[in-house]
């Protein structure tokens, strides 16, 4: 189990680097590259949610959140693959309109007309929207984040009181667990309000 898991913490540094790269330029095939490492990462957490139920069982809940957090991470890069896809099919759709605007001929005669002034507008209204659209994503991300942390917590929790009744700690230790995860529950829960709260301002001030 040790091996896989190592194997699959280097895949998701590889899949990082390679976030690097598209950033510097862009393509479809970083993209399928990254893609590719995704689904490799999916079969190594199966096998490993196998394994886990294979360990002993004082080493199994340590065990199970390690997996847990190989999962978060995929899907945090799956979240964050997606909105490069986005990025760039929206680009290549913005150079085409523009392509097309430009190559516009209008009169019997053909005459080509000047319309720069026409497409800097539209472009101009466009990346307005498209920077809208970004933080609505990403605002949207944030939210899913902030939901698997709190389901990420209420299992750490468990397992925690799970582990602690497995190695004999005392009340104390337990209450004083509880109240921390009580403080991060709080925390997660001001997170949540403040990011629906610059959504919602921009989504006023700039729609």
């Amino acid at each position: 189990m040790e091996q896989l898991y190592l194997q699959t913490t280097q895949l998701i540094q590889e899949t990082t680097d390679l976030f690097y790269k598209l950033e510097r330029d862009p393509s479809e095939n970083i993209e399928n590259a990254i893609q590719s490492k995704i689904n490799a990462i999916n079969a190594n957490c199966e096998k490993l949610d196998i394994l886990v139920f294979k360990t002993p069982i004082n080493q199994r809940p340590t065990a199970k959140m390690r997996v847990d957090q190989l999962k978060y991470d995929n899907k945090h890069i799956q979240a964050s693959l997606l909105n490069a896809q986005n990025k760039r099919r929206r680009r290549q759709q913005e150079q085409e309109d523009r392509e097309q605007l430009l190559s516009r001929r209008f009169g019997h005669d053909h005459t080509a007309i000047n319309v720069d002034f026409l497409g800097q507008e539209r472009n101009s209204l466009q990346s307005s929207h498209q920077h809208v659209d970004e933080m609505l994503h990403t605002g949207s991300n944030i939210l899913q984040t902030l939901r698997y942390n709190r389901d990420t917590l209420k299992g750490a929790h468990r397992r925690l009181i799970d582990l602690a009744n497995t190695l004999g700690l005392s009340n104390a230790t337990i209450s004083l667990i509880e109240r921390r995860v009580s403080q991060d529950k709080y925390i997660l829960f001001g997170g949540m309000f403040v990011t629906l709260t610059v959504i919602v301002l921009v989504v006023f001030f700039l729609v």
